[in-house]
């Protein structure tokens, strides 16, 4: 069977609790059709198919976005930034924060970010988690590639440009096998954002961008284009489909992504 990878890329500027929304319900879908015992009682999503719709099981899936600043902690991480620290985060209401469910610590989104969510069972592609984090890793440092930025990685996680700049966060979550939240990856953010953390823990590191490292003109779009055709190639994906919005916000509310 042909391995097919959706992909959404939201158009506009979006809030973090927007796509969560979207996330959580293509993973609570997955996994409801995953549970299922008849196919007609599983989840269905609605896919653009030449001039017609066709309605498919949910599947092996990309989300990308550009959003609004926000700060987010890990999972780890929850409950301990105190009310203090959450104030000073927020930056008299210019950015958010939130708890997240993902693996690592406090890091930022923002405009001219590429964030990237890929919800995939791993045991479907026999993948081990750590082997995903590589995955997620390569995939950025096969776009990079592509701008002509060679990346690599350390012993710290990320994707880097030096041994102390990192263009790449990841940090992942796992439920039943099937994976959400994923990578940021610096395309024109302002790096001012990451002055006021120390960004994912890490003492005395940069941060950097394609913008920093000489690549100008690119938009998250773009970029989020190329991750998810890169993604699709290492996962040994042979067509990719678009998703819409519309029709992810039509499946089921999910919770716990």
């Amino acid at each position: 069977m042909r391995l097919r990878l959706g992909h959404l890329h939201v158009p506009s500027v979006t809030s973090y609790q927007h796509a969560a929304a979207l996330q959580s319900r293509l993973v609570h879908a997955f996994l409801a059709s995953k549970s299922s015992t008849s196919s007609t009682a599983a989840p269905k999503l609605t896919i653009p198919h030449g001039t017609t719709n066709i309605t498919i099981p949910p599947g092996p899936s990309i989300l990308t976005f550009e959003m609004q600043p926000v700060y987010t902690c890990g999972r780890r991480e929850i409950g301990t930034i105190s009310p203090e620290q959450q104030a000073f985060l927020r930056a008299n209401g210019q950015a958010q924060f939130v708890e997240a469910q993902r693996g690592g610590q406090t890091t930022f989104h923002g405009p001219g970010q590429l964030v990237a969510y890929p919800i995939i069972d791993l045991r479907e592609h026999n993948i081990r988690p750590r082997c995903y984090v590589r995955l997620l890793e390569n995939s950025v440092i096969a776009t990079l590639a592509r701008y002509g930025i060679k990346g690599f990685t350390t012993d710290n996680p990320g994707v880097w440009t030096t041994e102390d700049k990192k263009i790449a966060a990841v940090g992942v979550h796992l439920r039943r096998n099937v994976t959400s939240h994923g990578i940021g990856l610096n395309v024109n953010t302002d790096l001012w954002w990451f002055n006021r953390i120390v960004a994912c823990g890490l003492e005395g590191k940069q941060t950097t961008s394609l913008e920093r490292e000489g690549v100008q003109g690119k938009t998250v779009e773009e970029v989020g284009a190329v991750f998810a055709h890169e993604f699709g190639k290492l996962l040994g994906a042979e067509e990719m489909y678009p998703l819409t919005e519309e029709r992810i916000l039509e499946l089921p509310e999910g919770t716990g992504s």
